[in-house]
């Protein structure tokens, strides 16, 4: 299951900060672990993340699956889409588009995840979108933005749209088109996208029995946010950093080419 590195990682390795190859690491995890929970989407959309202390971020190779995505595969270009380390692979312009448009406002976030699966482009494509109808859908309500399609985002004017829309939250369902997250880290910003894509495949499984929903109640839904808004602010943010730890011992067991 492991690609063919672009280079090989002591190449890379040997090019740059300790901190951006621990970052390269995380997101290649970050790619894996998608492909793992069947999240992908062939070699299209895409997962980004800041070189820390820096405006650059990293992106996946256009042409690799996200399976085969390694430390040293991933593409380093700058705000304006240009490599920074060379690469033979170029990356698919509309993920610069819609990464570069969050990366260039969100200076709190580090990581930006978007997938095309089946049920979130379907709930994407329903008019009242989320539904809180499960445990899951309220940590996603409390900080939900939409965002209407537009097209292949190839548009570079769509950028201060998307932005305006984004906002401050986190979570940004893109009408007809599919999910995003974005996060502090690579690890909040997975663990987003579960609780994301797991509201919309028990949103739809409820919609497919053909019975009467049970909406959850106001009250809780705005006690949910309180609750969501205090835990983001403490050390541990989305839970993220308790989780990450026992997904990449789940990878090294499983698939550990990612570090390469």
């Amino acid at each position: 299951m492991n690609a063919v590195p672009v280079t090989a990682a002591a190449d890379v390795k040997s090019q740059v900060s300790a901190a951006e190859w621990q970052a390269r690491v995380d997101l290649a995890a970050c790619y894996r672990l998608v492909a793992m929970h069947g999240w992908d989407d062939l070699i299209f959309t895409h997962i980004s993340a800041k070189v820390p202390g820096t405006e650059d971020f990293l992106i996946n190779p256009y042409g690799l699956m996200f399976h085969e995505i390694t430390a040293s595969s991933l593409v380093k270009v700058d705000q304006a889409g240009n490599k920074l380390l060379d690469s033979p692979y170029e990356i698919n312009p509309a993920g610069y588009t819609i990464h570069s448009a969050i990366h260039e406002v969100r200076h709190d976030v580090t990581c930006v995840l978007h997938t095309h699966t089946a049920a979130g482009v379907a709930v994407s494509a329903q008019q009242q979108g989320v539904l809180p109808i499960s445990q899951q859908s309220l940590f996603v309500l409390s900080s939900l933005a939409y965002h209407a399609y537009e097209g292949v985002a190839l548009n570079h004017e769509e950028k201060a749209r998307l932005q305006a829309d984004l906002g401050e939250n986190n979570f940004l369902m893109l009408h007809n088109h599919g999910l995003l997250t974005c996060g502090s880290t690579i690890a909040d910003t997975f663990l987003m996208m579960f609780t994301f894509q797991r509201a919309c495949d028990i949103q739809v499984l409820a919609q497919n029995g053909a019975a009467p929903l049970i909406v959850i109640e106001p009250q809780i839904l705005a006690g949910a946010k309180a609750m969501v808004a205090a835990v983001t602010r403490s050390a541990q943010g989305m839970g993220g950093a308790l989780a990450w730890p026992a997904l990449l011992r789940k990878l090294d067991q499983q698939d550990p080419g990612f570090r390469l």
